[in-house]
């Protein structure tokens, strides 16, 4: 479920009763009072409160059964969250919601940490022809420790159902502070009962100490690399567990790349073996991401391509793409597989810990802006040379082999900018660009590889002598694609050198 609300505090004074008639607010807007409700909730959490600090939350409600929710997207002041629900005994957090969660909680037991009392009385928003629309909700919240009342408060709700446009919404908000509700407030109910505890900011945050504006030091720009990606990591990785977008996949990719190279690119300043021993780790969860994703990119690249395809052609294009999404979802069982083993929760602990304080050797602490050219200028140093020793005619791999060093050097720009600003910046553009171009390249390469394979089986795995030639003749149109695209990005990738290669991109290094 997609949960859009809106919070908004409400005094001692705030009565529903006096909210008046909405039909004004939309035409046969009805609004219905329900009858109060009265239940418990208990939320969990680690004993650091992870969750809570993450901006997780995993709780029991009578009736209901349990719901975690993922951290929330403010638009406005309408609060946009991933919400899903389990079944399961309500003192024991079912499995389900704990591999959902992994990431936030990557082992460490959970217990009650909040238990609330409420009174709910709701108004239900109908439109003219019956459909649901949305909720109002006027919560007096108690919150219960040690079995005695600790605190109390209140606040009404505005939740949006998907028939709800956003001006309705905005218009049912306005009356209701018209007659007395606060202004809006996205604190969750259990934040508020558990105090200043579940302000404390996340283990990680990106954009942190070190990165906002330019690093102090080259460790603070190491540190700042690293919290990026751990918390995209983390981010997506409730993604990969739900299987719903194929881009959380690709993103947690990005970040285990992006960690190696960061790690690769400052290790002059880190513990060689604790340097190795972790991008050894992140290989192995790499790969297994990188099954998944190249799966999904060949499979939608051929999809798109079979679109130009007569509609003949299409039909019998279609065992290939069906072969495709058996390879992506045995890749993704893997996937799935490795995320519940305990070596990805140590792994996960460990990136924590190194984006907090990763093992720095005393060079760290040389200041960024006089520093930071010198680490990038590794990196462009290695690209520079592998595109010198390339011939008129370089092979496919060569070219691959330049497409990496482009993108190590892309993202020790990206690292730089802040202390270095437009000056890696236009770098960093210029390596993307490249990168972009020789990766067009590899996928039509590895695209057109994989249909001449696949015509060659069909022709003795077929049982009938027309579907493999049918097969055949349709792989052999793709691939003919394939070939055609591989030639293009071949002949643009010199122009996107030529422009990474200018004094004013990269000749200050």
């Amino acid at each position: 479920m997609r949960e859009r609300e809106v919070k908004l505090a409400a005094p001692p004074t705030f009565r529903m009763a006096d909210l008046a008639d909405l039909a004004d607010l939309a035409d046969g807007l009805v609004a219905v009072p329900g009858e109060p409700l009265r239940f418990q909730t208990v939320y969990f959490d680690t004993a650091d409160l992870r969750l809570v600090r993450w901006g997780c939350s995993l709780r029991h409600r009578s009736g209901e059964g349990w719901t975690a929710k993922l951290p929330a997207e403010l638009d406005g002041p309408v609060l946009v969250r991933g919400e899903h629900l389990f079944g399961g005994e309500p003192d024991r957090p079912p499995e389900e919601a704990l591999d959902l969660l992994r990431a936030y909680v990557r082992g460490a037991p959970l217990a009650p940490v909040a238990r609330l009392r409420t009174v709910r009385r709701p108004v239900a928003l109908l439109a003219g022809d019956g459909e649901r629309l949305g909720e109002i909700v006027d919560d007096e919240v108690s919150v219960i420790d040690r079995g005695r009342l600790a605190a109390r408060f209140r606040e009404v709700e505005v939740e949006a159902a998907a028939g709800m446009s956003g001006e309705l919404l905005d218009a049912v908000v306005e009356r209701l502070r018209a007659v007395g509700a606060g202004a809006p407030d996205p604190t969750p109910k259990y934040v508020r009962a558990l105090g200043p505890r579940a302000l404390a900011p996340a283990e990680v945050v990106a954009g942190g100490a070190g990165d906002r504006g330019a690093p102090a030091t080259v460790g603070d720009a190491l540190r700042a690399a690293l919290a990026r990606s751990v918390v995209r990591l983390i981010r997506h990785d409730p993604g990969v567990a739900l299987g719903e977008d194929p881009e959380d996949v690709h993103q947690a990719r990005v970040a285990t790349r992006r960690l190696r190279s960061d790690l690769r690119t400052f290790r002059s300043i880190l513990e060689p073996e604790w340097t190795a021993a972790l991008r050894e780790e992140l290989r192995w969860l790499g790969a297994r991401l990188g099954a998944v994703r190249d799966s999904e990119v060949l499979l939608e690249r051929l999809r798109a391509r079979s679109a130009g395809l007569p509609s003949t052609d299409r039909v019998a294009a279609d065992a290939l793409f069906a072969e495709l999404a058996g390879a992506r979802d045995a890749a993704r069982e893997a996937l799935l597989a490795a995320r519940r083993d305990q070596r990805f929760d140590r792994l996960l602990d460990r990136l924590v810990e190194a984006a907090v304080a990763p093992p720095l050797a005393p060079e760290a602490g040389r200041p960024a802006a006089g520093s930071l050219g010198e680490v990038l200028a590794r990196p462009l140093a290695h690209l520079r040379r592998a595109v010198r020793d390339l011939g008129e005619e370089p092979p496919d791999d060569e070219l691959h082999r330049v497409r990496i060093l482009a993108k190590r050097c892309r993202y020790a720009a990206e690292d730089a900018a802040p202390a270095l600003g437009g000056r890696a910046a236009r770098l960093a553009a210029a390596a993307a660009g490249l990168q972009d171009v020789l990766g067009e390249h590899h996928d039509a390469v590895v695209a057109e590889a994989w249909l001449r394979e696949r015509a060659d089986r069909a022709c003795t795995e077929e049982a009938e002598p027309a579907a493999a030639a049918r097969l055949a003749f349709v792989t052999g149109e793709l691939a003919g694609l394939e070939l055609e695209a591989a030639r293009a990005a071949r002949a643009a990738w010199p122009a996107a050198w030529h422009e990474l290669s200018r004094r004013k991109v990269s000749g200050w290094l």
